[in-house]
């Protein structure tokens, strides 16, 4: 299983655990939240560092592409991705 990290340090707690939810709507897709790492608080910053995603390498190219549309999604919504 291939695991990529995606970052957004603008992006809200919320709106993590929103994608976090649309993905794994898709079978075997499994995601991960990771806390946030800054030992400074910052209004700014986000609450969460960013999402661990897992795709297995059985997952079909219909779902892939449905994974890889919900990240662009999301990730046109709030900034884009750091990667």
């Amino acid at each position: 299983m291939s695991e990529r990290v995606y970052y957004n340090p603008r992006m809200p707690l919320a709106v993590y655990r929103e994608l976090a939810a649309h993905l794994q709507l898709l079978d075997g897709v499994s995601v991960r939240l990771l806390p946030q790492t800054c030992s400074r608080f910052d209004y700014e910053l986000s609450q969460i560092e960013g999402i661990a995603v897992a795709v297995p390498p059985t997952l079909d190219r219909d779902a892939q592409a449905r994974c890889e549309k919900i990240l662009e999604h999301y990730g046109l919504q709030h900034g884009g991705w750091q990667c």
